[in-house]
């Protein structure tokens, strides 16, 4: 077994290229968006937070950037069953919120981008858009969110509170 093994960086170069290219698709689809860009060791390379998001988006687009990074996994992959259970697990570190999309060339996770302050579908949309600006980057085109979010639901007891 060898004692090292090739690995691949997004630069802060490509972390610009993915926040543009991830801008450019929230303003297209009118949704001011929170947008985080990680190198594959989930340290922050590019941040934008438009006009109009949501402040609390700031963390959780880091949070999911961060995730798809160290998974290699696009976020809200993980059955609701036992998303807490992970979260709590890896000292709330891990998040399966919908948003987070590694950038994944040729089998190497460069990093990742993550959108927050839309739904869940948006949110995806605009993080697969930043990670396209990566020539050959993968878009995870078969990933199916299987988390809470995509029952529509508040967790709580409220259930008035359902999203259409």
């Amino acid at each position: 077994m060898p004692d090292i093994k090739d690995a691949r960086n997004l630069t802060f170069e490509g972390g610009q290229k993915v926040l543009d290219a991830a801008v450019a698709e929230a303003q297209r689809i009118g949704r001011p968006m929170c947008i985080a860009v990680v190198d594959n060791g989930g340290n922050l390379l590019a941040f934008g937070r438009m006009d109009g998001s949501k402040a609390l988006s700031v963390i959780s687009a880091t949070a999911k950037a961060r995730t798809a990074a160290l998974s290699g996994e696009p976020t809200g992959g993980a059955h609701a069953d036992v998303e807490i259970q992970v979260a709590l697990a890896s000292d709330n570190l891990w998040t399966n919120l919908v948003g987070g999309v590694p950038v994944q060339v040729e089998g190497f996770v460069l990093g990742a981008v993550a959108a927050g302050s839309g739904s869940g579908t948006e949110d995806l949309a605009v993080a697969r858009a930043g990670a396209a600006a990566i020539p050959g980057a993968d878009m995870f085109e078969k990933f199916v969110f299987m988390g809470a979010e995509d029952r529509g639901k508040v967790r709580g007891s409220h259930p008035e509170k359902v999203r259409g």
